[in-house]
């Protein structure tokens, strides 16, 4: 009895060590991991903000931004590339997968990492400012943005040790270079086929962070994705400026539709709803007041051509101002987003053919004979119930259903069709038609 009661004792004993001595989940190494894959704007911002301060906050040996961007707003990369310095743990930025890029605020950001490396088959450069088409900046304004620019890209590159000289280029001269370039020129790190293999060549390297250096152990740590947030997701879709126009060119439709319309409820919700949105992306897009303002001139004028006798030249002015307003609209020299001309010209012909057409409308009203009153009632066909003449005062007439009492300059007889000449107050004065012209012709013959 004794031996088997110390046997079980033992046995809970080894199970308790071997329960305390296990790792809990919590206590497993990680990293966190964020995917940047489009251009770079608020939104962005926020999510790689918020993502430093929960990798912080969860105990996360590193934070790994994989980026592929084309650009974006130069006034987000540097706010960015502001977190990535001052950042209290270990920022790695990953350009993949293969084809991916760094281009353009992509090179800030790279740059400013503790670590930067790049996929097989990746380029990073072409840091040029230009104006929200891709055209080039003239005029003094170009010498401004390009010196600001290319101080920028080399203080950080001077900060992080790397390649002062070609962050320099990068901006003034729109340097490009391959993953192989990059790494022999000391633009980037190293070279990585995925985050695990990047994981295990970043083993023990030593970064700063501050006025510290910290080792990095990740070659066994768990990868821990984290997606943007729900608002994020929605504002990084809205945060282009062919949506946000397309956003505000179907919100000014559907109100114009619900207005000229009142009734059907669906346009009305559904433009307020798109200009909400669009209102809502402009708050993060840089927009040019004067072209919105010229936009909102160049309706105003398309809608009061519907009702001026101009003949088509207040239409017409209103056409070109909104053309030169939508083309104005995001022409801001601190980004590359570019607003695509073939859909200022779709919605250009759109708005011109719907007006066009409204006002066709507008005009076979006008023309159209009146249907109701007593307008209406002249030229109508009816026929005699009671003869009417002359001579007789107690003539009817049933026209549309109703029965009018009816004058006539001649006498008409009981069933002739008759046309309505005039209407008088509750009487009306008939004329024969030439059916009842031929039909008296046959009765005499």
């Amino acid at each position: 009895m004794s031996r088997h009661f110390l046997a079980a004792l033992m046995i809970l004993s080894l199970g308790a060590f071997a329960f305390a001595e296990a790792p809990e989940s919590g206590d497993v190494k990680h990293v966190d991991l964020i995917v940047i894959d489009g251009p770079i704007n608020p939104a962005t911002v926020d999510y790689i903000q918020e993502s430093i301060d929960s990798a912080r906050e969860g105990d996360a040996q590193a934070l790994i931004i994989q980026l592929d961007t084309p650009g974006g707003l130069l006034e987000s990369a540097k706010l960015i590339v502001r977190a990535l310095l001052a950042a209290p743990i270990p920022v790695i930025v990953y350009v993949s997968p293969s084809g991916a890029g760094a281009t353009s605020a992509g090179v800030f950001i790279t740059i400013a990492a503790n670590i930067a490396a790049m996929a097989p088959g990746t380029n990073i450069g072409a840091a040029h400012p230009v104006g929200a088409g891709g055209e080039d900046i003239s005029g003094d304004m170009r010498d401004k943005v390009e010196n600001f620019t290319a101080t920028l890209s080399k203080t950080i590159a001077r900060q992080r040790g790397r390649n002062v000289e070609w962050a320099e280029k990068a901006v003034r001269e729109s340097a490009s270079a391959t993953e192989q370039e990059a790494l022999q020129l000391g633009v980037v790190d190293l070279i990585a086929t995925d985050v695990p293999d990047l994981l295990q060549k970043i083993q023990g390297r030593e970064v700063d962070l501050g006025r510290t250096k910290v080792k990095l152990d990740v070659s066994h740590a768990r990868i821990v994705p984290v997606e943007m947030r729900l608002k994020q997701k929605v504002l990084n879709v809205l945060a282009y400026p062919n949506i946000a126009y397309l956003l505000m060119m179907a919100g000014i439709l559907g109100l114009y539709v619900e207005f000229t319309h009142p009734g059907l409820l669906f346009p009305g919700v559904a433009g307020g709803i798109c200009l909400l949105l669009a209102l809502t992306a402009m708050q993060v897009l840089p927009i040019n007041y004067s072209g919105l303002l010229l936009i909102g001139l160049g309706i105003a004028l398309l809608v009061a051509e519907l009702f001026l006798p101009t003949f088509g030249v207040v239409g017409v002015g209103g056409l070109v101002a909104f053309v030169l307003g939508s083309l104005l609209l995001f022409d801001t020299p601190d980004s590359n987003l570019a607003l695509d001309p073939s859909i200022v010209a779709a919605a250009a012909a759109t708005l011109g053919l719907f007006s066009l057409y409204v006002g066709l409308l507008v005009v076979r009203s006008q023309r159209t004979p009146p249907m109701l009153g007593g307008e209406g009632l002249v030229g109508q066909i009816g026929e005699v119930r009671t003869r009417v003449g002359p001579a007789e005062r107690g003539g009817k007439v049933l026209v549309h259903g109703e029965w009018w009492n009816a004058d006539a300059d001649e006498a008409i007889d009981v069933g002739e069709r008759v046309r309505v000449t005039a209407v008088d107050g509750l009487r009306i004065k008939v004329a024969r038609t030439e059916r009842g012209l031929a039909r008296v012709g046959a009765n005499l013959g």
